[in-house]
């Protein structure tokens, strides 16, 4: 191909990216819409904005018995799910740090204290230790747990996925941590 038919090629692509352009304009100028007032869709785990009310959050759910919950919980199912988890965090005795914290002993352990990890802030400034509740409400929602800490996970929206995750967590220990006593 000589010169000029490059030119015409480069024309060609010029001129339809041009046309594209105006012909958008002009669509969005005549055709505009307004920004709902309330969104359509809601994130789980996203933060809401001050002016929204809080009564459209959702209710909050009741915790499960966790001595007969966590017993009959399938470890198996559990130890699948945490493969997903397994990208940013290690469970052996003695294993990594990664993106995320070691999860070996995490029940029971005190919040924000895994060595060689930085952990956020927020996660810091909650305290106090990984207990069965405190556990099944972060992997609900981490983001609504502890606004503005580091983990990118959505959670676990599932109750029985949750306790299946903790029941396997709670094997990850040189001992599993005791179980509360039974709800009357």
């Amino acid at each position: 191909m000589d010169f000029h038919e490059w030119n015409k090629i480069i024309g060609a692509v010029l001129g339809t990216v041009l046309f594209i352009l105006v012909v958008r304009a002009a669509g969005e100028a005549i055709y505009f819409a307004e920004e709902p007032e309330v969104p359509a869709i809601v994130v789980a785990g996203t933060e809401t904005a001050p002016s929204e009310p809080s009564a459209a959050a959702p209710p909050a759910e009741s915790l499960p018995d966790f001595a007969a919950a966590i017993p009959a919980a399938d470890a198996m199912q559990g130890a699948m799910l945490a493969e997903r988890c397994a990208v940013c965090h290690d469970w052996t005795k003695g294993g990594p740090t990664m993106i995320g914290p070691n999860l070996y002993g995490v029940v029971g352990r005190p919040k924000a204290m895994a060595a060689g990890f930085d952990y956020s802030p927020a996660l810091r400034e909650k305290g106090g230790n990984w207990t069965y509740p405190e556990l099944y409400s972060f992997l609900q929602q981490p983001g609504v747990y502890a606004p503005g800490n580091k983990m990118a996970f959505a959670g676990l929206p599932r109750t029985q996925d949750r306790l299946n995750l903790i029941a396997f967590l709670r094997m990850q220990a040189d001992a599993p941590a005791e179980l509360p006593a039974s709800a009357p």
